[in-house]
């Protein structure tokens, strides 16, 4: 009981602590209520009589006068002046104390932005100053002075009433929540302990489900931040040798890391613009393994061994390149064809018609299976981690298994994946849901892909949904399907060879040609219609109709990297964008000012990050995207914590960078209006909003990604192993 006693006494002290402070919100949150209430009042009235006062402006005093005389047959209208806007006293009424004098009026209201202020408080006086917009703009400010007497009688007797009954609440609460924890608390915790050791209790079986895991992640986080520190690549390698005893990874992924190229000067490394080689790349060079990926550069051939493998990166040579090589026809029918006409369009939802034909199929099918046996030729033991990447190879995951069946397969689609509808039109879908459930773990990038590609199995595959563990379970055999945000590296390695914000700033301006004034913005991306280049040009045009202070002094810097080009649509995208840019160009130039500059090219990540750096803003306007890692490589590109991000809301990025300037590209006026913002925004809101997302992208680093997944499926394998079920799939039909 006395226990009890102290319990109730410093509740009661915690409730006058809370009735005092909610009592002096509740004081300003009145105030600001009446103050906005009487603004607009005040519009209303002066709305109402709009007719008469812009009649007699400014020469008719006495028709002015007669209409402030309207506005004061209100009972709590004192009085009411017209002042010019010089600050001349134009008519008043005969009750309006003239010590308010315009210029005064004037003064006070600048500092109260435009909203209603008290002259007199003694007095009860309320003043509010509303602009008289005519035809050619503002012609004045009409001044209206408010009795607020009453208002203290009512604010004082509702905050006595909401004292006493939030107090004589709050001591009935305490009440019963004493009795009720007496009576429930010891018969709880007896049956919590009961289920906790595993003995009946099925009512509290998911809870403790639920406590063990949270306890297990934990100790697991716990133990890796007193281990490793942050996420980076010295902590992944830890934790892959912790939980995969060191076990080497092995990818496969279309586009590699490194491709070899013969120019003027002789064999050159580039790397390409692809947001999968920018998250992966970091990973593989921390657990080291093999990359397997087909070869397209021109000198791919003359650098591999016998065996088609290069060490990569150069100079580095951390992993092992494995290359896999395809005539321009199986290029054609896979990569062009299946992948990028078919799969694409269906999972983007850009308003593009999928195509999808028979030749192209079988050669999909063709290509994923010779991959799928490089992959195999690969691995060092019967129980590799193999990591399949993206649309491109939804067949391999169960070839894979079929030859491997103790592998530990995670298959990560870096693109949305359709709902179950949509992903109906595709005539081989079934296929494709059975290539991708020879999976152990398969990943996307937000949880509502991971519902649509369960609702999608749901409706066309023979299997048990368990949707607890959010699992497909065919054959015995459970596929995992997880969201795992993916990110890029913390720290941005391409950073070091950057040269500072300032620096990158004044170089690029005079690269262009322009002020130091000028004000920059920049879009990077490959020239894809899912990416929203021609609507993100489209509100630079609307901005620049809308805002003409930006005219001369705004330049929207796109660089563009072809993609796809044997495609038609691309082809066409591409000429677009360029009439596009060129007739914004042409409408709003000056001989000395481009307010477009399209850069199509490819560029190397250095170049990239430079014009980071330099850029006000950066524009990523996405009509559909999984993730996009060009939002979270701007940010991590902004040490100096300034910079504005504008960023489509049908971007994964979306739901993780929510300090950003989120919009719809398809709304233009919506767009130009956060551009606009964007380019007026205070240094200090821009520090405010850039700390928020550095910090958010350093924490969840590609990094942390990476081991989320690993970790995940080192548990799934342990648990395998203890269990038994390793039953092989039976062969993928329809696929020979």
């Amino acid at each position: 009981m006395r226990r009890a006693a102290r319990f109730v006494l410093v509740l009661l002290a915690v409730l006058a602590l809370v009735t005092v402070a909610a009592w002096w919100v509740l004081a300003r949150t009145t105030k600001a209520w009446w103050e906005s209430d009487l603004a607009m009042r005040s519009k209303l009235a002066v709305n109402s009589a709009r007719v008469g006062l812009t009649r007699g402006w400014p020469d008719d005093r006495a028709t002015v006068g007669r209409a402030l005389e309207d506005i004061t047959r209100d009972s709590r209208i004192l009085g009411a002046a017209a002042c010019l806007p010089d600050g001349e006293l134009l008519a008043a009424t005969s009750d309006y104390p003239l010590g308010f004098t315009c210029a005064l009026v004037a003064e006070h209201a600048g500092r109260a932005g435009g909203r209603g202020f008290t002259m007199a408080p003694e007095d009860s006086l309320h003043l509010t100053a509303t602009p008289l917009e005519g035809e050619g703009g503002v012609l004045g400010t009409v001044v209206l002075v408010h009795d607020l007497g009453y208002v203290d009688q009512r604010d004082a007797a509702t905050r006595q009433v909401l004292f006493g009954g939030f107090f004589v609440l709050a001591l009935a609460a305490a009440v019963a929540t004493l009795l009720a924890a007496r009576f429930a608390w010891k018969g709880w915790t007896l049956e919590l302990q009961r289920a906790l050791l595993g003995e009946a209790s099925t009512e509290f079986q998911p809870m403790v489900r639920d406590v063990r895991a949270l306890v297990d992640r934990l100790v697991n986080e716990r133990e890796g931040e007193a281990r490793g520190g942050p996420w980076d690549p010295a902590r992944l390698k830890a934790t892959l040798t912790r939980h995969l005893q060191g076990e080497r990874v092995v990818v496969l992924a279309n586009r590699e890391p490194y491709i070899h190229e013969r120019g003027e000067g002789g064999v050159k490394v580039v790397h390409p613009a692809s947001g999968l080689v920018t998250a992966l790349e970091p990973v593989m060079r921390a657990c080291s393994g093999t990359w397997v990926a087909h070869g397209s550069g021109s000198a791919d051939r003359d650098t591999v061994d016998a065996k088609d493998r290069v060490r990569v990166p150069p100079g580095e040579e951390s992993y092992l390149l494995r290359r896999v090589w395809l005539t321009e026809e199986e290029e054609a029918g896979y990569y062009y064809g299946f992948s990028n006409e078919g799969l694409w369009p269906l999972c983007h939802v850009a308003h593009a018609r999928p195509v999808f034909r028979s030749s192209d199929w079988e050669t999909y099918v063709a290509v994923n299976r010779r991959f799928a046996g490089a992959v195999c030729e690969e691995v060092d033991s019967d129980e590799p981690i193999v990591l399949v990447q993206d649309y491109h190879f939804a067949l391999a995951p169960r070839m894979i298994r079929e030859r491997l069946p103790r592998a530990t397969i995670l298959t990560f689609w870096h693109i949305p994946w359709p709902n179950a509808e949509r992903f109906g039109i595709c005539p081989w879908r079934d296929e494709l849901l059975s290539g991708l459930l020879g999976s152990s773990i398969i990943g996307f990038h937000t949880q509502q892909h991971c519902n649509n590609f369960i609702d999608a199995v749901d409706a066309f595959m023979e299997s048990r949904i368990d949707r607890e563990a959010r699992a497909v379970v065919q054959q015995g055999r459970k596929t995992l399907v997880r969201p795992y945000p993916i990110s890029i590296e913390w720290p941005v390695r391409w950073l070091h060879d950057v040269p500072g914000v300032a620096e990158c700033r004044k170089a690029i301006r005079g690269e262009l040609g322009l002020g130091a004034d000028a004000l920059l913005g920049v879009g990077i991306d490959r020239l894809d219609y899912t990416k929203g280049v021609e609507e993100r040009l489209a509100a630079v045009d609307e901005l620049l109709a809308r805002f003409p202070e930006f005219r001369g002094r705004f330049t929207f810097i796109q660089l563009a990297a072809p993609s796809r080009m044997k495609i038609t649509r691309y082809r066409e995208l591409n000429e677009r964008v360029e009439q596009l840019a060129a007739e914004i160009n042409a409408r709003w130039g000056t001989p000395g000012w481009r307010p477009v500059v399209l850069l199509r090219d490819h560029h190397e990540p250095q170049t990239v990050f430079r014009y980071y750096r330099a850029a006000d803003l950066c524009y990523v306007s996405s009509l559909h995207d999984g993730m996009n890692l060009v939002a979270k490589e701007f940010v991590a590109a902004r040490d100096d914590e300034q910079g504005v991000l504008l960023l489509s809301q049908f971007t994964g990025a979306a739901r993780d960078l929510t300090e950003a300037l989120v919009v719809n590209p398809y709304d233009l006026r919506q767009a130009s209006d956060a551009l606009a913002a964007a380019l007026r925004m205070s240094p200090e809101e821009q520090r405010e909003r850039m700390r928020a997302m550095r910090r958010l992208v350093s924490e969840f680093n590609v990094y942390r990604w990476a081991g989320r997944m690993l970790v995940d499926a080192a548990e799934l394998r342990r648990r395998e192993r203890l269990t038994g079920r390793l039953t092989p799939l039976s062969p993928l039909t329809g696929v020979s």
